[in-house]
């Protein structure tokens, strides 16, 4: 089994940020969401890792491997899950 950590970043009005919560919530996969409106903190952490403004910004550590997605593509994450 992969470990997995799975952390979103997004603002409460995203309609793609909500789809990749319900994406991780059908495959049973935990993750931890920061609402970057709310807490302005962690807005500036994801903007200085990945260099988007834009959210949902969803990163993946999977067994050590780390992959920035900026935005929803469920066939990609879908392809770095799998691998």
């Amino acid at each position: 089994m992969p470990k997995l950590k799975i952390t979103i970043y997004k603002t409460p009005t995203c309609p793609y940020c909500e789809l990749a919560e319900h994406f991780f919530r059908s495959k049973d996969l935990s993750f931890q969401a920061f609402d970057v409106t709310k807490n302005p903190t962690k807005g500036q952490e994801v903007i200085a890792k990945s260099n988007q403004t834009s959210m949902p910004v969803i990163i993946i550590n999977k067994n050590g491997q780390e992959k920035i997605f900026a935005g929803f593509n469920q066939a990609e994450i879908e392809d770095f899950l799998n691998k």
